[in-house]
């Protein structure tokens, strides 16, 4: 008798549990995996998501919200919506039409974040100014101290071509600071491509990608040969 009085109240919980997490997330911007994407959403539950994926392909696609699900307008594409915390879950029903609206290598379902304070567009476009500015007038130690935590603190959010650029700005700084060992450290996930030759970043990444990454490339070469001395 108490298994079977239990049951029915795990059940509900659960049932429960399932319906707080789908629903239209508060209105705001959320950064997709990697920084190569966003979604907002306006208080009146209308939303649009844009996303890049490989090669520059894009998706684009806008709608409103209702109880944690979006039908996209004369299509049978759902997208599903499911708040945690600050994070977005986003998928859809799996109907082909959810495909129009994206390149052949770009996606749009993951996990939208939104993002610290410190770490929206705006808040690090403002650290990287004030970073040049201190960087430019030679105080190091300070541009250290403003540059580091953005790296650190919005890894998650950021784009790969962004961060691959604060990596070189910070390790530059450390190097000036004669600090080469941390300067080795800060460029060490960028040293594999480093090593190889352009036709080698040509021939790893697609034709557009390999177009904005082989000037941070070369960066790195550069800034590898001063830190190794």
């Amino acid at each position: 008798m108490k298994l079977k009085s239990i049951l029915p109240f795990a059940l509900l919980a659960c049932a429960g549990l399932a319906a707080a997490q789908t629903a239209t997330p508060p209105a705001g911007d959320y950064i997709y995996e990697r920084g190569s994407g966003s979604l907002r959403v306006k208080p009146d539950g209308h939303f649009d998501i844009t996303t890049i994926g490989a090669n520059a392909h894009t998706c684009a696609l806008d709608g409103t919200i209702v109880r944690g699900k979006a039908k996209l307008d004369d299509s049978a594409c759902v997208v599903n919506f499911a708040v945690n915390a600050d994070k977005v879950q986003v998928t859809t029903n799996g109907a082909d039409q959810c495909r129009d609206n994206c390149g052949a290598r770009a996606g749009f379902e993951g996990t939208y974040t939104r993002p610290t304070p410190a770490c929206t567009d705006k808040a690090v476009a403002n650290s990287r100014k004030t970073f040049k500015r201190q960087y430019d007038a030679k105080d190091y130690a300070a541009a250290q101290t403003t540059l580091a935590p953005v790296l650190s603190d919005c890894d998650k959010t950021l784009d790969w071509i962004t961060k691959a650029w604060l990596r070189n700005d910070l390790a530059l700084t450390q190097f000036k600071l004669n600090d080469r060992a941390a300067c080795l450290k800060t460029l060490q996930p960028l040293a594999e491509d480093a090593d190889r030759t352009d036709d080698g970043i040509k021939d790893n990444y697609p034709p557009a990608d390999a177009e904005i990454f082989l000037p941070v490339v070369r960066a790195t070469r550069t800034n590898l040969k001063l830190c190794r001395g």
